[in-house]
């Protein structure tokens, strides 16, 4: 047994059990660590482009989709403790155009058949995807809402094609349409934090990527996480794949050379825009583990990540949700990070929070047995089995 309590033996197991997702080609390439009390493990399996000879390395550059919406989280909770935003506030002081909304009568109905909502948008709903606004399960044409956010260029859904428009812009269009549902009644998962982002914006003053860099990534050291990626560092990006409906093999999702998030965006996005590594992102999962410290720094307060990784829903809130259900399977959702609540197999430890990214990316942090646990791939979903195999090997791994 090491340091960390980890058992070397089912170390090396999990490194083969991951190795076989690489050589059966689900995915070219894989990243996995896991920390515990000090001790840090890395392993680095296959290459960082399909048929490429160019190896994956600890320092790859991954596509981390929706695990931005946690530091979106933090970046919220640090302007709370400043006292320039307040969680039950209505956003309409900063958002302006967001005030007096109306609500769909029908979530599938016309879009001039509304009512007016109840109450103002809160950040609570914001950080608790509770807004009234995001994905529905179901076929896009039968819901009319849904071609208006496509006609609108908004962005719903993996962050490519990215929207073309400013914050300000953004947020106008987004204005024109109809909430789905009356604020704080539903959880549904996405565009929360897409407003979230301008409201961050806005109330600090600066760039949503300014922000995130002067009080997150630099204190924390996280060189290598932003909404885009230098030239210098192009080298470190890794391929990203999606599978092809007709074949069922790996089919180019997003190059390198051409990549989108090869430059700055024109929307830095709060749901899902982010890039980063395992080490900048054991950076923040540790500093969420210690109660907000980082070193001699407290980047957060212990109460204020207490709260973001407690369940926010109610039992109501839950059964009202349109919005993939499947993501509040035996969790709760706290502030832009899922918690879980119920054991039902050998990851599913509650109070363990953290949340994936869209284009193949996991993370979560356990306050119960002291474990950082990062798996960073590229390639989207759908692939269960590789997660659940890293989950259960990187739990089957502790040995105390």
């Amino acid at each position: 047994m090491t340091t960390g309590g980890f058992s070397t033996a089912r170390l090396t197991r999990m490194r083969d059990v991951m190795t076989g997702h690489v050589e059966r080609g689900e995915v070219p390439g894989i990243v996995t660590l896991i920390s515990r009390r000090g001790e840090t493990h890395v392993e680095t399996i296959g290459t960082k482009a399909l048929g490429g000879d160019d190896p994956i390395r600890r320092d790859t550059i991954f596509r981390i989709s929706s695990m931005t919406k946690p530091i979106a989280a933090v970046a919220a909770l640090i302007l709370i403790e400043e006292c320039k935003l307040r969680l039950d506030e209505p956003v309409d002081r900063l958002l302006p155009e967001l005030a007096d909304r109306r609500v769909l009568r029908r979530l599938d109905g016309p879009l001039d058949d509304t009512v007016p909502a109840h109450r103002p948008i809160t950040l609570r709903d914001l950080l608790t995807l509770r807004m009234g606004f995001g994905f529905i399960m179901g076929s896009p044409d039968a819901y009319p809402i849904l071609a208006a956010v496509d006609e609108q260029q908004l962005g719903m859904g993996p962050p490519k094609p990215a929207t073309p428009h400013s914050p300000d812009e953004w947020l106008r269009r987004f204005a024109t349409l109809p909430l789905m549902l009356q604020p704080g009644e539903g959880w549904m998962y996405g565009m929360g934090f897409d407003v979230l982002g301008v409201l961050l914006a806005r109330a600090s003053g600066r760039s949503l990527g300014t922000f995130l860099r002067d009080r997150i990534f630099a204190p924390l050291g996280m060189d290598d996480t932003g909404f885009s990626v230098p030239t210098a560092k192009l080298d470190r990006l890794a391929t990203c794949y999606q599978v092809a409906p007709t074949t069922g093999g790996l089919a180019l999702y997003d190059g390198v050379d051409d990549s989108q998030w090869g430059q700055p965006p024109a929307f830095p996005n709060a749901s899902g825009g982010l890039v980063s590594t395992v080490d900048d992102y054991l950076a923040f999962g540790q500093m969420l583990l210690n109660g907000g410290k980082h070193g001699g720094e407290q980047i957060l307060s212990r109460l204020a990540v207490e709260a973001m990784t407690t369940d926010q829903l109610t039992p109501a809130q839950k059964a009202a949700s349109a919005s993939v259900p499947i993501f509040l399977d035996r969790r709760g959702w706290g502030f832009g990070v899922s918690i879980i609540t119920s054991r039902d197999d050998i990851a599913a430890v509650p109070g363990r929070f953290g949340w994936d990214g869209g284009l193949g990316t996991s993370w979560a942090s356990d306050p119960k047995e002291g474990l950082v646990a990062i798996l960073m791939t590229q390639r989207l979903p759908p692939f269960d089995d590789l997660y659940h195999d890293f989950w259960t090997s990187a739990y089957g791994a502790i040995d105390d």
